[in-house]
């Protein structure tokens, strides 16, 4: 029986996924196997050596210990894509917020006071200081191509503006699905020079902490919206709210509240909304489920943040998945190993990624635990599993 933890609610659409006949699941479990979570923090928890896997259902990962994990020889699945559609909805209402002038409108509206009479004739003699304008031919910035990425900067166009795209990672996979309308632009300065929006579709590394700075805002056109759906950090929001003041900026949406940022009067705060649609978290558990259960059961990784894709169709008597460093000549060691107990490969898969390598070996004979032990002693490995 596999057992799998589980910190935070995950969709019981996603948990379904994995079969009760083989799996049990629940939130206190003892020794499990995996772990699904969402935003729950894992930096200071003990997590426990039996873990083979963490899945995050969800795209960021900021809050799991990666590199600790990766060191332990633990793969991290995430579920990209999966909420896009969700965030490009709200990158979409947060540009029409924004440009016109929505959440100063409403709170004007709904601190009118007097009768009806009195409240109508407020609403003709204040409306004009929400006038806003409209999304067709402006330019919108998109930084990170990714799977939301995408989406935003393909509903931009369709709604009749100029898109800029800046992403030097882009994978051939999501550059086929951007529209041909979307001008590649050839620096992070050049698109935010020249973009009336900006929204970021990036995670926060050390290269994207504050990509939007004091320095950036004095390049940047007069007026600009800025949207981070992204993570916080990102964004200087000092130095923003300082260009709202100055007159620089027009409009700042956030979906990372502070207390700057709820009390400033051009800016659009929202509770971390991001993917929070019953589609998105259902989407994300699916995701996740079926790539730890694929995992566990075959040794196939799909959507990994800390390990390399490895697929391959099944064929022999069993199958050994190794976690190793990548280091030269361990490959050589494993043939040497199983060739010498007389097991016989019938198909081997090596990927490698950073200093983390993973190997599949299928064989023609069952591996008994002397050939275990002896594929543990190798120099350099981390875990080795019969599945």
């Amino acid at each position: 029986m596999n057992k799998i933890l589980t910190l935070n609610n995950i969709s019981p659409v996603g948990l379904e996924r994995l079969p009760r006949e083989s799996y049990e699941v629940a939130s206190e479990i003892a020794h499990p196997d995996a772990i699904l979570l969402r935003s729950f923090n894992m930096h200071d928890m003990e997590i426990p050596e039996s873990v083979l896997a963490i899945g995050r259902a969800g795209a960021g990962v900021n809050n799991i210990p990666v590199d600790k994990m990766t060191e332990r020889g633990v793969v991290v699945f995430n579920a990209p894509g999966a909420n896009a559609n969700a965030v490009k909805e709200l990158v979409l209402a947060g540009m029409l917020m924004a440009s016109r002038n929505l959440f100063q409108g409403w709170d004007y509206a709904r601190n009118l006071e007097g009768d009806d009479s009195e409240v109508h004739k407020q609403v003709e003699s204040g409306k004009k200081q929400f006038a806003g304008f409209e999304l067709p031919g402006r330019t919108l910035g998109v930084v990170g191509l990714g799977a939301i990425g995408a989406k935003v900067a393909n509903a931009a166009v369709a709604l009749g503006m100029n898109v800029l795209g800046y992403d030097p990672t882009i994978t051939v996979k999501n550059a086929w699905q951007l529209s041909s309308n979307v001008e590649q632009a050839s620096s992070i300065d050049d698109l935010m020079t020249r973009s009336d929006f900006i929204t970021f579709h990036v995670p926060l590394v050390d290269a994207t902490r504050h990509m939007i700075n004091r320095d950036r805002l004095k390049a940047m056109k007069d007026n600009v919206v800025i949207l981070n759906f992204a993570r916080n950090g990102i964004v200087d929001d000092e130095a923003v709210c300082e260009a709202i003041d100055e007159g620089k900026v027009y409009a700042y949406v956030s979906d990372f509240p502070s207390n700057m940022l709820k009390q400033h009067q051009r800016v659009i705060t929202l509770p971390h909304l991001g993917a929070s649609t019953r589609e998105a978290e259902e989407n994300c558990a699916v995701m996740v489920a079926e790539e730890v259960r694929a995992y566990i059961e075959h040794g196939t990784i799909r959507n990994s943040v800390n390990f390399p894709e490895v697929d391959l169709p099944r064929a022999g008597v069993q199958r050994l998945a190794v976690v190793n460093h990548n280091v030269p000549d361990l490959v050589a060691q494993i043939s040497h190993v199983l060739g010498k107990s007389s097991v016989n490969i019938a198909h081997m898969l090596n990927e490698s990624r950073g200093d983390i390598a993973y190997t599949l070996v299928d064989v023609d004979d069952e591996v008994d635990d002397s050939v275990l032990n002896a594929l543990s002693g190798i120099d350099g490995l981390l875990k080795v599993r019969v599945l």
